[in-house]
């Protein structure tokens, strides 16, 4: 089996070979840190941790970077409207946005470089592209030549004379074309600023990722990825300043995920539908929201609902009570995990988690991945009533679900719960009713214990408990 990726620059799906052997270097666009995270940001953020995800369970080091823009028009906006500094905005939301991450179950990046720390190099790089002429100034301002790149639009398809007529740019004098983009912008009084050889001001957003690429990752990564709302004119940017300058591709892959939609409509600020990651966090727990944001291919347009939600909470309530029961099995069992599985364990779990690989190594395809995940349900279900079965099997099932799960990450090692004195008060009287045969009785502790929050499992190896 080999990995196949669908290649956004040559719209094929390409055999995946990086650069190096077993490493792979990866980036994707970070946020504005002007706001809370909504859930729209949320899907390129947790399909690219299932990206990375899966390319380090096939054995690959991913050196894995996405950026945080710590200062933008919007940044300055923000600061002003509470009243406080450009940086203590970005370290709110900067942190705010990390504690979503962690609530995603998604891990930490190898490194999240600023733009306000990475201001020399952003600066070194416009320079040489002004020496190479594919920059120049006008007023404090400094632009890129778009005509100058013969490329330009190779990545998004379109050409100069398409964007003329058909993309809506902001009119400027200072420009020798309208299509000419900014690399550095003079500051306005009072702004935050930073000196340069074209007098004070700022980066423009797409020269950061160009500069933060080389700087950490080198001339050229094995993928850059992101929504697809930054193919064009973001992505289509970062090419023609880094291809210009070096000479060499920007990526070898670019990756990018389709739109996720609320009500059938694009997400947009202005339908008063950004619904905020922490606010779903409150009612969801990670594994549904990444659940129903793998339950669709990444390159496919996925629709937000509630009711989308709790079919995925219920779907992984499924897939956790299974792994839970054989962990409880295989921690009954006195022996241990010693001896071989059974051969048709072995056989079907092998078959299971080959038809995983071969899904996942199809352009992820998360969808049939996850139904592999459920022909491993129905397996544990199976070998959980099969009175025969031993530890062996037990604890090979619960390997071959780690394989997958490291990927998907749809179930989290819980924490051992402890039960409080009134549970344990309950759960006693519970089974002191069932033992007398006071079925009504044992029905109404359930509920009681139900609105407390605490699921009963009653199995053959006893009652088991759990937390919603």
């Amino acid at each position: 089996m080999a990995l196949h990726i669908y290649n956004t620059m040559t719209r094929t799906k390409e055999e995946f070979v990086p650069q190096e052997p077993d490493k792979v270097k990866m980036y994707v666009c970070g946020p504005t840190v002007y706001g809370y995270m909504h859930i729209g940001n949320a899907r390129p953020v947790i399909v690219f941790d299932m990206v990375r995800n899966y390319l380090e369970t096939l054995g690959n080091e991913v050196r894995y970077l996405t950026n945080f823009t710590d200062v933008d028009d919007k940044m300055i906006r923000k600061a002003e409207e509470l009243n406080i500094t450009v940086a203590e905005v970005a370290e709110m939301f900067i942190a705010a946005y990390q504690e979503d991450l962690t609530g995603l179950g998604v891990k930490p990046a190898t490194l999240n470089p600023r733009v306000t720390e990475s201001m020399d190099t952003i600066i070194e790089f416009i320079k040489e592209l002004e020496d190479k002429g594919y920059a120049y100034e006008n007023g404090g301002d400094v632009y890129y030549r778009t005509g100058k790149f013969a490329n330009y639009g190779k990545l998004s398809r379109q050409n100069l004379e398409e964007l003329r007529f058909g993309i809506r740019v902001e009119v400027d004098s200072r420009k020798e074309n309208q299509e000419d983009f900014v690399l550095w912008k003079a500051a306005k009084p009072g702004e935050v600023h930073w000196s340069s050889p074209w007098g004070e001001g700022r980066p423009g957003w797409h020269i950061e990722c160009s500069a933060m690429v080389r700087e950490y990752l080198g001339t050229t990564i094995d993928i850059h990825g992101g929504g697809e709302d930054l193919k064009f004119p973001h992505h289509e940017c970062e090419c023609a300043q880094t291809e210009a300058l070096t000479g060499e591709p920007l990526s070898n892959y670019w990756m990018h995920n389709a739109f996720l939609n609320i009500g059938d409509e694009k997400m947009s600020k202005s339908l008063g539908n950004g619904l905020l990651v922490k606010d779903i966090r409150a009612r969801f727990k990670q594994g549904a929201i990444r659940y129903f944001m793998l339950s669709s291919h990444y390159r496919n347009p996925l629709n937000f609902t509630e009711e989308a939600l709790l079919s995925a909470e219920k779907s992984v309530e499924r897939i956790a009570l299974a792994e839970g029961n054989v962990k409880h099995r295989l921690e009954l069992a006195a022996e241990g995990a010693e001896g071989e599985a059974s051969p048709q364990i072995t056989d079907r779990l092998a078959a299971i988690v080959s038809n995983f690989h071969v899904r996942m190594q199809d352009d992820f395809n998360t969808p049939d991945a996850i139904t592999a995940v459920f022909d491993w349900v129905s397996l544990a279900n199976l070998t959980l009533a099969d009175h025969e079965a031993n530890s062996a099997d037990f604890a090979a099932l619960l390997k071959a679900f780690a394989e997958m799960n490291a990927v998907l990450r749809l179930t989290v090692e819980a924490e051992e719960e402890v039960a409080s004195e009134e549970i344990e008060r309950l759960i006693a009287e519970r089974a002191e009713a069932r033992k007398n045969k006071n079925w009504s009785r044992s029905d109404e502790i359930r509920d009681e214990l139900n609105a407390l929050g605490i699921l009963l499992e009653d199995t053959p190896q006893g009652m088991r408990w759990r937390r919603k």
